[in-house]
This record gives C-alpha cells, sequence and structure tokens, in this order.
C-alpha cells in the first residue's frame, strides 16, 4: 500500500508520522510550504500540484526537481457534489484566497489533475495533513473510483459534533465541556465521513481556541498516525485474502 500525505503548512502532523515510522511514499503539496522541505530532509519524494495554476490557463506539478506539464484531467498524468472539508487540525491552514476573486478557481479540474499525479505515482491511500484546498468530488471517483474510501483526514472536535472550518471557535461559543480530535474517511460532503477514532480533549476554564486547539493537536499528532497504520494493515490483510 502506498502511502501519500498531503500538506499545505508546517508539516508538523507529517513531522508526527514520520516519528511514529509510517511509511510514507509520496508527499503532495498546493503550495510551496515548510511541508515540502520536511519531506525532502526525510529524504522522501514530493510533488508540488500549485492551485494558482487553476485559477485560469494551464496547470504545472512539479515532482522534486523534474517538471510534470499538462497533467490530463481525462484520464491520466504524463509523469506516471459537495467539496470535501480539509481542516486538518496540526497546520491551522485554510482554504486562502491566492490573490483571486472567490469563484475563479477550478476546483474541479485542480482535484483531477491531483488525483491523475497521486494515481501516476502510485499511490493507494491518501492522508490530509494541515492540507488547505478543498478537494471536489471529482478526486474521489477519478480512475472508476480509486480514491472512493480511501482518503482520511483529521478534525478538530468531536463529530458530528461541530464540522466546518471553525470547529474550536465553535465548541467554545456553544460552551461545550468537551471537543476532541475525530479521524474519518473523507467523502464528497463536509466532514460527514465514517468515523474511524475519536479521543475527547476537556475544555478546561479559561480556554480560549488557541489553548483549546494546541491540546487538540496533541492528541490529533498520536491518535491520526496510528489509525493511519491501523487502515493500512487492513487494507493489506483485505488484499491478501
Amino acid at each position: 500500500m502506498r502511502l501519500a500525505v498531503l500538506v499545505s503548512g508546517t508539516g508538523s502532523i507529517l513531522e508526527a508520522m514520520l516519528g511514529v515510522g509510517l511509511p510514507v511514499d509520496l508527499v503532495g503539496a498546493d503550495r510551496p510550504c515548510r511541508g515540502l522541505g520536511v519531506a525532502a530532509d526525510a529524504e522522501l519524494k514530493t510533488v508540488l500540484v500549485a492551485r494558482d495554476d487553476w485559477t485560469g490557463g494551464g496547470a504545472t506539478a512539479m515532482v522534486g526537481t523534474d517538471t510534470i506539464a499538462g497533467v490530463d484531467a481525462a484520464g491520466g498524468a504524463d509523469e506516471t457534489g459537495q467539496p470535501v472539508g480539509t481542516a486538518g487540525t496540526g497546520d491551522g491552514t485554510r482554504e486562502p484566497e491566492h490573490g483571486t476573486q472567490r469563484g475563479c478557481f477550478d476546483r474541479e479540474g485542480y482535484s483531477c489533475e491531483l488525483a491523475a499525479v497521486l494515481d501516476g505515482r502510485g499511490v493507494d491511500v491518501v492522508a490530509m495533513a494541515g492540507f488547505g484546498t478543498v478537494l471536489d468530488g471529482s478526486f474521489f471517483e477519478w480512475g472508476d473510483g480509486r480514491y472512493r474510501g480511501r482518503v482520511l483526514n483529521t478534525h478538530p472536535s468531536l463529530l458530528p459534533a461541530f464540522p466546518g472550518w471553525h470547529a474550536v471557535r465553535d465548541a467554545l461559543d456553544a460552551g461545550a465541556a468537551e471537543s476532541g480530535c475525530t479521524v474519518h474517511v473523507a467523502i464528497p460532503e463536509v466532514d460527514a465521513g465514517p468515523v474511524l477514532a475519536q479521543q475527547a480533549v476537556p475544555v478546561m476554564p479559561g480556554d480560549d481556541e488557541a489553548t483549546l486547539h494546541e491540546r487538540i493537536k496533541a492528541v490529533e499528532r498520536e491518535l491520526y498516525p496510528a489509525t493511519i497504520a491501523a487502515f493500512l494493515d487492513e487494507l493489506a490483510a483485505a488484499r491478501s485474502r
């Protein structure tokens, strides 16, 4: 099972994965970021599929020092309903405007390109780790559903409570006694996929968004890698049967 990790920020979740020996085969990003540097330092292959290239015109994907130009969104790459919420807690990334007006981003085109690049690299499972671009449902249906049920994500609440970008803030505003971390399978509906693991984090007196979020991150950096490892083991066992 070949695992790709998608990053957009500091790569702190990726560091946690590597720290426990998770078998990461490829690290992808939607923008230049520290996470790519973390991958390079670990001598992992990297790919930059820049979302800015999908605000109009053509697209270019960078793999290591090589360039993949003209990824074929209809069925492959040269080299080898609702959007999905990707508000992972580790890097605090949010989907940015990148200097463009909202609505200019070709989400479907970008999602197909990213799927094509990962498919071309033989990726079987995708783990979002603070990935800041919301993917269109076409990502999951690429290649007759190659990534359907094989994309994992984390969320800073005990889903189904407090879905969406501002889960920690929403929990505090609601006066919740606890929040936590959920690892789930990503599907085309936002934060609605099957839950694989959860761990509660109590809300302490005097907590603000930053302090609560930091305690959730500490839980996430243990829960997420362990859940990914179990998921990979289960897939491998099913394949061998």
